[in-house]
């Protein structure tokens, strides 16, 4: 049965989560509802980043497998029946065996903040109308780069054999009335991005020393951790996959 990657972006606000999941909406759930009305028949889905609740994505994907013709019109006629907050950007054929999960070469996430209130921005960022050094928010995000072990930013009761992630980018970045925390990696821990952005934020604003940000990486202790800053800052940017993937990108 031949096998396809669907390509999605959403605003996470209104659902639970990426995945399916008992008495709450979510992403998969709804875009699951969509095939089935638009093909009149269930069509598995397999997710490839499971964002948390009021996280957003500008670039996720799903795989599934499917025999009846996928055409070009499909695209158009299951956003015409999402909700207007996710959108279907792509279906492309792949390689069997191909896995969306699995296959990622590397996820980048960006955190958005900004300083001065803004209506078209509260749901999007996290207002934060404090001074911060931005010499120590971009050493702290720079010394990341020589860690492997993110234990200390992993919140507990997860899922997963170790705690080791390779970056690969990690840097904070200014634009017009916002700055980001930009950072891409090989696999991401539950809450660590997060964790990591608000234990910087910390720094910046010196309540947290360089050595003591260390230390916390070092650790291995959560406790010290700020993983206080809300979802709906944090958004999936892009999954990079091996150019065998014609993805149109």
């Amino acid at each position: 049965m031949p096998r396809y990657f669907l390509e999605v972006s959403y605003k996470g606000t209104a659902y639970s989560g990426f995945q399916v999941q008992a008495n709450a909406g979510s992403i998969q759930e709804e875009i699951e509802k969509a095939f089935a009305v638009f093909f009149r028949k269930a069509v598995g889905m397999t997710g490839a980043s499971r964002t948390d609740t009021g996280v957003h994505a500008r670039q996720n994907y799903f795989h599934f497998d499917f025999d009846d013709a996928v055409r070009d019109e499909t695209v158009y006629r299951l956003n015409a029946i999402l909700p207007g907050d996710i959108c279907v950007r792509g279906i492309f054929p792949v390689p069997a065996g191909a896995h969306c999960r699995f296959d990622a070469e590397s996820r980048e996430y960006r955190y958005y903040i900004y300083g001065k209130k803004d209506p078209f921005m509260w749901d999007r960022a996290y207002f934060y109308p404090y001074p911060l050094d931005w010499a120590l928010l971009e050493e702290s995000a720079a010394r990341l780069l020589a860690v492997t072990d993110f234990t200390s930013f992993s919140k507990r009761n997860t899922q997963v054999n170790h705690f080791r992630c390779t970056l690969f980018e990690s840097h904070w970045v200014r634009g017009e009335g916002v700055l980001y925390y930009r950072i891409r990696a090989n696999r991401f821990l539950r809450g660590m991005v997060r964790g990591l952005t608000g234990t910087m934020l910390l720094v910046g604003r010196g309540h947290l020393t360089l050595s003591a940000f260390e230390e916390i990486l070092e650790g291995r202790d959560a406790s010290r951790v700020n993983f206080n800053v809300p979802a709906k800052g944090l958004f999936l940017e892009r999954i990079r996959y091996p150019e065998r993937y014609d993805l149109g990108i």
